[in-house]
């Protein structure tokens, strides 16, 4: 049975161990946490860019966040469950799909989760360069209710963002271009719309970013423009996770290979040396084949044979080419004149 070589190249990556993925999505998390943390800027441009965003929506009727968010306060059947939604789905869900597609989906484990840690670390950039007053933190002239301080006995958070009450101080208020809720369920729903395969995984892949965008909107967390924003930088995430990950894996296979065998100088070294018994062997080879030619060459005689022709048979006296004979043959025609001499006698 015939054997294939093995294929040599770029190494093939194993799905990835869970005691090297959780340290990398914690300090990627972190970094987003502690940027957004520190991104704060000034209130005075934050409000301004609030207001701009407002303005801007107003001019194009699409200020979808107004008649939502008199719905949700109004409505308390729906402020509340919106309220309970903003404020843990967000870190329920995605985390819980990461998981899924690690166990279930290996080999699109990594493009995904590559995708969601690209987008995070763009929209961290948004926070520090377009810090936003959002809706429920404008002036009251402008109509808008914070609907998660006015149903904040129902829950654990406070009027300061979905933070647990008492500890609002820890997050960054101004963060909200663009909506990261969006973008992160936006992620989730491409996740489950491609790799679920039951009717309710794909559904459910459609539903959960339209329910979280109204969300974000009727609880007056985030503008229209907001959630377009999150939209937006996961789909510059999706652009940039294949080429990220396919410089990665160069990386690797470099890593890898001069792990395996050595620096490129010993590697030469290696085959100069290797190549020095190949040639002693050729010679020998040579040299005990010019031994045996001299060999038959000299028992040419007595079987009535020349010596062999380079091309290894043998010329008899007629000049007519024949096979070249083993030792043993010949020996066995050399006896064949000696044993029938009596009989050609009598």
């Amino acid at each position: 049975m015939p054997h294939t070589a093995p294929r040599t190249g770029t190494p093939q990556r194993t799905q990835p161990r869970w005691w090297a993925e959780l340290p990398l999505i914690a300090m990627v998390y972190a970094a987003y946490s502690a940027g957004r943390l520190l991104a704060r800027g000034s209130v005075s441009s934050a409000v301004d860019h609030g207001l701009g965003i407002l303005e801007f929506e107003q001019a194009l009727h699409i200020d979808f966040e107004t008649p939502l968010n008199d719905l949700f306060t109004k409505h308390a059947s729906l402020g509340i469950p919106a309220d309970f939604a903003y404020a843990s789905l967000h870190y329920i869900v995605t985390p819980a799909i990461l998981v899924w597609l690690w166990k279930r989906r290996p080999t699109q484990y990594r493009v995904m989760r590559t995708w969601l840690m690209l987008s995070t670390l763009i929209g961290l950039i948004g926070f520090i360069t377009l810090p936003t007053c959002p809706p429920r933190l404008l002036d009251a002239s402008h109509g808008f209710v914070d609907t998660m301080a006015q149903y904040g006995s129902y829950g654990w958070w406070g009027g300061e963002a979905s933070a647990p009450r008492g500890l609002g101080g820890l997050t960054n208020q101004y963060a909200a271009m663009p909506s990261l809720h969006v973008g992160w369920s936006l992620w989730c729903g491409i996740a489950l719309y491609r790799h679920g395969r039951s009717g309710w995984a794909k559904a459910a892949g459609v539903a959960y970013p339209l329910l979280t965008t109204i969300i974000v909107m009727g609880t007056a967390n985030h503008y229209f423009l907001d959630a377009a924003a999150g939209a937006a930088v996961m789909g510059l995430g999706f652009l940039l996770a294949r080429p990220a990950l396919r410089m990665t894996d160069r990386v690797w296979a470099l890593f890898t290979a001069r792990r395996t065998n050595g620096a490129p100088g010993d590697a030469g070294l290696g085959a100069a040396a290797g190549s020095e018994p190949a040639v002693a062997d050729l010679v020998t080879a040579d040299v005990r084949g010019a031994e045996l030619v001299a060999a038959d060459a000299a028992a040419g005689p007595d079987l009535g044979v020349s010596a062999p022709s380079v091309s290894g048979g043998c010329e008899t006296s007629a000049g007519e080419h024949i096979p070249q004979q083993s030792t043993r043959d010949a020996d066995r025609n050399a006896t064949a004149p000696a044993d029938g001499a009596p009989a050609a006698a009598r």
